[in-house]
């Protein structure tokens, strides 16, 4: 490493690291207000450890953001993961992971039973009802906020707007978007002009042998209960079913959730025939609306298939071993990852070529969030939708006459709230999340 870095890495053990009750701390509060798909979730994080608690500088955050739009997997988690790393090495980073996870995956697993023993989660949809409308507020102020750390050049305009459209308009896949990105900065230069030397936390050590550690514990972690379960149970159950098919999906999963919807439902559906078609998109509208990434209907799928095929447990017994399951081998790729790979990508902050293309990705990021925003602004706003193809041209347009105006009105007071009013994120879901109840409730 050259010199520079190394003055760098000596700055930087002058800061010590958050005590790891903080870091728990906030970890939980950011698993409980991760409503609303990615882009919500990274503005929550980036609200908690860059702007209120200044644990990690805006740079260093988006180069945490860059390496985890590269993996496999669901990137909000691993941002999560990446931020506790960050913040308090291995330990820090399973916290924050694994408190992003468990809150979605309880109301999950709740959210699944009450469906499948009762098909009634009424009640559960109306209390969340009006968090979409206060997430759309928060997605809209992270937009701004990378926008204007991300966006300074024409470089970088140009890119962000590109992927936006290839997103938006041509649904072209997100690997594409990205690698498309790298290799306009790598060919023209960092859209941002310059190499950040961030200071915020403390430096650390790669090595291979400590990389293949991490990544030998962690395959043996990951793979612990499928063949705990191919041992104790009939060839044939579900757990392993399970096991197997989302074991491969996790590893594929680029471009978040809704890039594998089709290929996960035709799969789950038409050959697995753990649930109806009807069903899957049951369990896409509870995972939009309960906290926790949108990859957690995995898990309602789960779910199903185990109550349905209960082998030698009872149904519910069945249903939540099974949707555990879904759950681990889904989300442990995502910590292997994250765990093996930040001492490298710290390590080569000062590469001036890699620098550009993460320069380029970023550009890039801000614009899959505009296309997040305003995919999620459609179908939150507006009940009912319609994809209009002209050749290689697809767009989503909402029918205007469908507007929800209780969700619209709740919306405004919440964008109100965040940018007139400078609430935080805590008491917009709240104030939303009773609105939309009554809302619901009353008017129905």
């Amino acid at each position: 490493m050259s010199s520079s870095n190394n003055q760098d890495g000596s700055a930087l053990h002058q800061k010590s690291a958050p005590p790891l009750s903080e870091v728990i701390s906030v970890s939980l509060k950011v698993g409980l207000l991760s409503f609303g798909g990615p882009a919500a979730q990274i503005s929550v994080m980036h609200q908690e450890f860059v702007e209120n608690r200044k644990w990690l500088s805006e740079d260093r955050f988006l180069h945490a953001l860059n390496y985890c739009m590269l993996l496999p997997g669901p990137e909000a988690q691993q941002l999560a993961t990446y931020c506790g790393w960050l913040c308090a090495r291995t330990v820090g980073g399973l916290i924050a992971g694994l408190l992003f996870i468990l809150p979605g995956a309880i109301t999950m697993a709740l959210v699944s039973f009450v469906y499948a023993a009762y098909g009634d989660t009424a009640f559960i949809v109306s209390v969340f009802y009006g968090v979409k409308a206060g997430v759309l507020a928060i997605v809209l102020q992270a937009l701004l906020k990378i926008g204007r750390k991300a966006l300074k050049s024409n470089l970088a305009w140009a890119i962000c707007g590109l992927s936006f459209v290839a997103l938006f308009f041509f649904s072209i896949p997100f690997p594409i978007v990205i690698i498309a990105a790298a290799l306009s900065g790598l060919i023209f230069g960092a859209p941002s002009g310059s190499i950040p030397a961030d200071k915020s936390v403390q430096s650390t050590h790669a090595s291979v042998l400590s990389t293949i550690r991490t990544v030998l514990a962690g395959l043996v972690i990951w793979m612990a209960p499928p063949i705990t379960a191919a041992l104790v149970l009939a060839p044939d159950n579900v757990l392993l079913e399970v096991a197997e098919f989302f074991s491969v999906l996790a590893v594929v999963s680029f471009g978040g959730a809704y890039a594998l919807l089709s290929y996960m439902a035709q799969v789950a559906v038409d050959t697995k025939a753990w649930l109806s078609a009807g069903e899957m998109l049951d369990g896409l509208g509870l995972a939009e609306t309960t906290p926790g990434p949108l990859i957690l209907v995995t898990q309602f799928v789960g779910f199903l298939g185990g109550w349905r095929d209960p082998g030698p447990f009872s149904p519910v017994t069945s249903g939540m071993l099974a949707a555990a399951m879904t759950t681990w081998v889904t989300f442990a790729p995502s910590f292997l990852f994250v765990l093996a790979g930040p001492p490298w990508m710290e390590r080569l902050r000062g590469n001036r070529i890699l620098a550009n293309a993460l320069s380029a990705i970023t550009a890039a990021v801000a614009g899959t969030i505009l296309n997040l925003a305003v995919w999620f602004a459609i179908n939150v706003l507006f009940t009912e939708t319609s994809t209009a193809r002209f050749g290689a041209l697809e767009v989503i347009w909402p029918d205007l006459a469908t507007i929800d105006p209780a969700l619209a009105g709740i919306a405004a007071l919440a964008i109100t709230m965040v940018f007139v009013g400078g609430r935080g994120m805590a008491s917009v879901l709240i104030t939303t999340a009773c609105l939309g109840y009554l809302a619901r409730t009353f008017l129905g």
